[in-house]
């Protein structure tokens, strides 16, 4: 029900394709690239999905969303749509090992372009010269700036991904039909390594299957619904603040983060002015001091009513934000934040947590997802229901189709 959600679904609605992808959580159908959109968007919102961290930061799990649009509309089987997610997260997290491109001012969904092109071919069984020219036709029409993610946060914050997956889609479906595009993509003169990545190199064999691990399995979890370098944050506070009897003797706060932490969460003055949602929940200060004030982080927490609080943007001018070189030299293998709270009484509480809950060194289980997942729900499902979708999702690789799956998703 978020606004950016209804009105793309609102396009999306009036491209009606009976034949086409679900739009989740309703009966209607439209275009595979549309439902890949709109479902994006539905995955990312809550900026509540996983995170893969290397030279380049992404959430490989926004690549879901398409796979399903694409598989649902080439009745592709549960086995079809895993491997197609795994395909998506293989590609995508090997060329955010590949380069960064955040500091030359790219938005890392430039990498969700070759990934939701290649994953939406391989759903349609493409061969590899119409792989080629889909993801030449991506790539090239379609860089984002990073400016997505910088200043005041805006609603795109949370449907940039989506919109490359449509265009990955889309650009599959272009090429399925015989369109070509610009090649070499990635090698040419004026290609990817001149204008966005500079150059790069990857080895094919150090993919999953062949003599490398899957990268779908070192993600990071969220345990919260916030940005991945505030998460050992909201741990760190909400540790100090068993140590505070009163959250009113608090004088001063200070956050030590690494780099990332710091450039993306706390530098930019909007952090301490949250005017958007997608701005609370990219800022440090404000997550921290919501932690350290309520003891809790949920999707309340990004309420307009909460951070636009008088009473919480005062408490905000307490907090700073610096950068320690020396968890920055731990980046990305540990993500730490260490929180260093100051009371009236002149005590100084200070704690730092390197991993959190979700972290591969400090995993999720199974029930911790599912927790998740029903927390998320329950105002929509009932449990039976949350809990069948559950059992369905579970055992994805035994459908024969994902109409029951659709169908157990749909509310309206």
């Amino acid at each position: 029900n978020a606004d950016p959600v209804k009105i793309s679904r609102k396009i999306a609605e009036a491209a009606r394709d009976s034949q086409g992808s679900s739009l989740f959580g309703t009966r209607k159908k439209t275009t595979p690239d549309l439902a890949a959109f709109v479902n994006g968007i539905m995955v990312r919102y809550f900026d509540y999905n996983d995170t893969y961290l290397s030279k380049e930061p992404a959430h490989p799990s926004d690549n879901i969303g398409p796979c399903f649009s694409v598989a649902e509309s080439e009745r592709g089987t549960g086995k079809d749509l895993l491997l197609s997610i795994i395909l998506a997260y293989e590609i995508q997290c090997r060329l955010c090992d590949a380069a960064d491109i955040r500091h030359r001012g790219w938005d890392h969904v430039c990498y969700g372009l070759p990934s939701t092109a290649l994953a939406a071919g391989k759903l349609m069984d493409l061969d590899s010269e119409h792989m080629t020219q889909a993801v030449n036709l991506a790539v090239n029409s379609h860089i984002t700036m990073r400016q997505v993610r910088a200043g005041e946060l805006s609603m795109w914050k949370g449907c940039s991904f989506a919109n490359a997956a449509r265009n990955g889609v889309f650009s599959a479906l272009l090429a399925r039909e015989g369109m070509t595009g610009p090649s070499p993509i990635f090698e040419g003169e004026m290609g990817f390594f001149k204008q966005v990545s500079g150059p790069f190199e990857m080895n094919i064999d150090d993919f999953g299957g062949k003599n490398g691990s899957f990268k779908i399995a070192e993600t990071y979890l969220k345990f919260f619904p916030a940005e991945i370098h505030s998460q050992t944050s909201i741990w760190a506070a909400l540790e100090a603040r068993k140590e505070i009897e009163n959250p009113d003797h608090i004088v001063s706060v200070e956050i030590a983060s690494h780099e990332a932490g710091y450039t993306i969460l706390g530098k930019d003055p909007e952090k301490w002015n949250p005017l958007t949602k997608e701005t609370a929940d990219h800022s440090l200060p404000y997550i921290v001091a919501i932690a350290l004030l309520e003891g809790k982080i949920d999707n309340s927490t990004y309420s307009e009513k909460k951070y636009r609080d008088p009473k919480i943007l005062d408490f905000l001018k307490k907090v700073t934000v610096v950068e320690d070189k020396t968890l920055s030299s731990r980046y990305p293998e540990a993500v730490a934040n260490r929180v260093t709270v100051k009371l009236s009484s002149g005590k100084i509480v200070s704690k730092q947590v390197d991993y959190h809950k979700g972290h591969p060194k400090n995993p999720m289980s199974d029930q911790d997802v599912e927790e998740k997942f029903l927390r998320l729900t329950r105002k929509i499902l009932d449990k039976n229901h949350a809990r069948r979708i559950l059992d369905a999702a579970w055992n994805l690789e035994k459908a024969k189709d994902l109409s029951k799956m659709v169908a157990m998703m749909t509310l309206r």
